[in-house]
């Protein structure tokens, strides 16, 4: 039996979650089989079963896992035949760590960015929500945000300085193959890429060589997601 994947979608059943893409990303590593089901922001009866209100959710036979990166840990213990997303117990709680920063830097940077474009790549019935919960975060109407989007690049990178120096002059943050510290990142500019039309990387930035790299994965599986129309 699949795996079942609870993921947030959003116009057309587009798919853009920063941490729905870090799981994704992880059930392709290990060559599992999933089963996408979409969740939109106000599906909240539809994951009631799994005892929080956020994606993305696996259910694995009798066992529900939330989070990303709780997902990615269960999945590495409960497939150990599949290629390893942590390089051993160390690399796991050192990915952790990694997982907290990016989460707590990086993803707030983009938003700045790309909320206004987001909120045009979501369902209709989900618009109100989006808009109250992220207008009170950002003290700004949806308008002005998409509007600033492009004052933030500056911003943006340099939240990426220290995924520059882990990276490094390898192709990858796991080495020499990805590892989940690099769908962790990737997830981000994997949000962005399908909710966004803006350009948030020169060709010339180690980290979008890099992601052109993560693009090209698993036969290219993230290359060919859907977009927004706007993008």
């Amino acid at each position: 039996m699949a795996i079942k994947f609870y993921d947030l979608a959003g116009k057309e059943g587009l798919r853009f979650s920063p941490y729905g893409w870090r799981a994704r990303m992880a059930l392709l590593h290990k060559g599992l089989e999933a089963e996408w089901i979409p969740v939109k922001f106000t599906d909240k009866d539809k994951i009631a079963f799994s005892g929080q209100g956020k994606v993305p959710i696996i259910v694995d036979g009798d066992t529900v896992v939330s989070d990303s990166f709780e997902i990615a840990a269960y999945l590495d213990k409960a497939y150990p035949d599949g290629a390893a997303l942590f390089a051993g117990e160390w690399d796991l709680e050192t990915t952790r760590a990694w997982n907290d920063q990016v989460t707590k830097a990086t993803l707030p940077a983009l938003a700045k960015i790309i909320v206004g474009d987001v909120f045009e790549a979501i369902e209709p019935c989900d618009q109100d929500y989006f808009r109250e919960t992220r207008e009170k975060a950002f003290g700004k109407t949806m308008e002005q945000l998409k509007g600033e989007g492009d004052q933030h690049r500056d911003g943006l990178f340099a939240a990426f300085e220290s995924i520059r120096q882990k990276l490094g002059d390898k192709p990858f943050l796991g080495g020499e193959t990805p590892l989940y510290a690099d769908y962790v990142v990737f997830g981000g500019l994997q949000w962005a890429h399908c909710a966004s039309p803006r350009t948030l990387l020169g060709e010339e930035d180690v980290i979008e060589q890099w992601r052109q790299r993560m693009l090209d994965l698993f036969g290219g599986h993230a290359r060919a997601a859907p977009c927004s129309a706007a993008a």
